[in-house]
């Protein structure tokens, strides 16, 4: 099936998904007079993350997904990188079915630290997923056009003394455009802009009117040092429902920093042409 029918009968999925409401819950509390709710939206918090990609190849159709993330964010006498927020630990095989298609099924190790300052709470808690995903590739004029679908099975845990661990699907589409500045194509030396955008959806038990997780709305400039080797960062504006209220959204800036990198570690004689897996 062409990977364009793909991506649209999972979009029709996915809004069938959502379109039906909750039944069996208590309704929230609305305004007597108007019958709506205002939506709020919450400070903006700042955060800087630092992200390595390592796609490795281990055969003619196999790649090994290898990332790690430091998630910073701000505390009240220092902006950006307070305090440690986050640290990811994110691993798949992939497989590749062709120059343009590829996907991967692994586990995440998150980290997650308490970084309330007035929370009682234990200062780390682990969160752990099961994830898979699917990414095509299509050309673009002497640009490349990335969508991305991940989905994410997750089991974690706030930090109040009495909570316990909730599960919940994570629905994620990425669009992504890499463009080369000054080369004619995506080829070492080429420096790259990177616009993307991506909304991640939420469902499970505790999820009655906060399915929008997550937009992130991202532009990026990218520096592409050998084929191996790629070095980035950017800006990305991000806005999502809490999990406890629909109608309270958070807000985030954070500055991005990547290292991707794509090691080869088979014989010389087995290897093929690159592959558009980069995410």
């Amino acid at each position: 099936m062409p990977s364009h029918k793909i991506i649209s009968l999972f979009l029709l999925a996915l809004t069938l998904a959502f379109v039906n409401p909750a039944r069996g819950q208590d309704k929230p509390d609305i305004d007597s007079e108007t019958e709506t709710r205002a939506s709020k939206y919450k400070d903006v918090k700042r955060k800087f993350w630092f992200n390595t990609y390592g796609n490795i190849r281990i055969s003619k159709r196999l790649f090994w997904i290898a990332q790690t993330h430091l998630r910073f964010e701000e505390t009240a006498g220092t902006p950006y990188v307070g305090q440690i927020g986050q640290i990811y630990n994110r691993h798949a095989i992939g497989y590749i079915y062709d120059k343009k298609t590829n996907f991967a099924l692994g586990g995440v190790l998150r980290l997650n630290f308490n970084t309330d300052p007035d929370s009682d709470g234990p200062d780390l808690l682990p969160e752990y997923r099961i994830w898979h995903q699917y990414q095509f590739a299509m050309p673009l004029y002497n640009a490349m056009a990335y969508h991305r679908i991940r989905i994410e099975h997750r089991w974690s845990k706030s930090f109040g003394e009495e909570d316990e661990y909730i599960f919940r699907n994570r629905y994620r589409y990425m669009f992504r455009l890499k463009v080369p500045l000054n080369k004619p194509g995506l080829q070492p030396g080429a420096l790259y802009i990177a616009p993307e955008s991506e909304v991640i959806l939420q469902s499970g038990k505790q999820v009655v009117d906060s399915p929008l997780e997550d937009v992130r709305l991202n532009a990026t400039l990218g520096y592409i040092i050998n084929p191996r080797l790629t070095v980035a960062g950017g800006f990305m504006y991000s806005f999502g429902q809490t999990l406890d209220d629909g109608s309270v959204y958070n807000q985030n800036y954070t500055f991005r920093i990547h290292l991707y990198f794509s090691p080869d570690l088979r014989k010389v004689k087995n290897k093929l042409p690159s592959v558009h897996f980069r995410d």
